[in-house]
């Protein structure tokens, strides 16, 4: 026994030594070779919402954070989640003048429910518009519409999106603007927009009208009497599809009133922010 003790105690002790050697080198290392944060970056961070959705262009709060501190000229209303009241208490830790958020809200461009379209094919399989649209664009008669399976419902943090009539329906009481429901769209008929804006275009149809409306009663069939009759010049016809330039839109409903589909619509869209105040 006292054989065995003293062929492995020698051992033991060898290892414990460098063990103990190494745990004291790494407290060194963490002490000197530390990388010291800015206690503004911590403060900020806790200010904003922490949606982590990226709508201020960089990657989640912490890089918001970050960014506010170390890249010089990084704005202070990117948070649109946040609104106003995270850009007042940024611009107070860093002593810089306030600016406004533009708030926005989503929109689904289209209106292709079960009283418009029709299904082509009956799905079974996963149920995510991502994986329905991997069978020939999905099972919807129009493969430019929603896709009605609920991926941006799942993935928004407010519970402002629910399915209705088989397609995705936004409250924007709700809505606060972080814009992951438009990333998640596979069909991309979803738009962040100001939530200013009165008059929407409900289609995302590019086929020439004759085809789009055999698709959807709802369609924009491309006749330019919107674009016409705009007093503004906001409205223009492109790839068979109504596009609005919100910076000339003076939200008369001129467009939503000639529109003879209905795929343009008068609409409040003021959003979670906007509504609380």
């Amino acid at each position: 026994m006292n054989d065995f003790i003293s062929s492995v105690l020698p051992a033991v002790l060898f290892v414990g030594a460098v063990g103990l050697i190494c745990a004291l080198l790494l407290v060194i290392a963490a002490k000197f070779m530390s990388v010291k944060t800015d206690e503004r970056v911590t403060k900020i961070r806790e200010c904003l919402p922490g949606a982590n959705c990226g709508a201020c262009g960089f990657t989640g709060c912490d890089g918001y954070a970050d960014a506010l501190v170390n890249i010089p000229g990084t704005k202070t209303n990117l948070c649109i989640p946040g609104s106003d009241t995270v850009s007042k208490k940024i611009s107070g830790l860093l002593g810089v003048q306030f600016e406004d958020v533009a708030e926005q809200v989503a929109v689904v461009h289209c209106n292709g429910d079960c009283r418009n379209t029709r299904k082509k094919h009956d799905y079974v399989g996963i149920q995510t518009c991502t994986a329905v649209k991997l069978f020939y664009g999905g099972d919807g008669l129009c493969t430019y519409g929603c896709l009605g399976y609920g991926d941006c419902a799942r993935v928004c943090p407010n519970n402002a999106i629910c399915l209705k009539d088989g397609i995705a329906r936004v409250n924007f009481e709700k809505c606060i603007g972080c814009g992951l429901c438009a990333k998640t769209c596979p069909n991309h008929v979803i738009h962040m927009t100001p939530d200013t804006v009165e008059v929407v275009v409900t289609c995302s149809n590019e086929d020439p009208g004759a085809v789009a409306r055999k698709k959807c009663t709802n369609a924009c069939i491309g006749c330019k009497k919107c674009e016409k009759s705009c007093p503004e010049g906001a409205i223009e016809v492109r790839d068979n599809l109504s596009h609005i330039d919100y910076s000339k839109c003076s939200g008369c409903g001129t467009c939503a009133q000639v529109c003879p589909t209905g795929a343009i619509k008068a609409a409040s869209l003021l959003g979670f922010h906007n509504q609380a105040n």
